[in-house]
């Protein structure tokens, strides 16, 4: 994917899962209209900053799993979410990150210690948000609603 704005959050894999809009749930607590796009890819992926920005929020971010947020500097209109990312963050809040810059990692499927959390696999075990499989869930949001982060990138 290329844009004549945006790195791709996650460089080699392209693949789109579950796309922005009207889906089937495909997990309890996962919405049936889906406000970003996921991309599967191996846990321990490196994700990268799409373009200078301050992180807003780093940290369990629910159905988001551990999600990073950053507001871009560029275009203050623009913030983008990544979840179900690894709780190993390469950024902390109110960090300034720059264009292409790592900034964590794809996550686990399940993760442990978190308090009350209510999203659990089909064995019962405890998952990063509201997941089926580790992959980067990857969101826009232009003047505060979410928009199709497809609509900034080109095959």
């Amino acid at each position: 994917m290329s844009s004549d704005f945006f790195v791709w959050p996650i460089p080699g894999y392209t693949v789109i899962s579950s796309y922005f809009g009207s889906r089937n749930s495909p997990t309890a607590g996962a919405s049936n209209y889906h406000l970003g796009i996921d991309i599967p890819a191996p846990e321990g992926t490196y994700l990268y900053a799409i373009d200078d920005g301050i992180v807003t929020f780093a940290s369990w971010g629910a159905g988001g799993g551990y999600t990073i947020v950053l507001q871009l500097t560029n275009y203050e209109n623009i913030s983008v979410s990544y979840c179900h990312t690894s709780p190993t963050m390469f950024v902390e809040y109110g960090e300034y990150v720059s264009k292409k810059e790592i900034i964590g990692m794809v996550g686990p499927k399940n993760v442990y210690g978190i308090n009350n959390n209510p999203y659990k696999d089909e064995n019962g075990n405890p998952t990063n948000g509201a997941t089926t499989g580790s992959h980067l869930h990857f969101a826009i949001k232009l003047d505060g609603k979410n928009v199709n982060p497809l609509n900034y990138y080109t095959n």
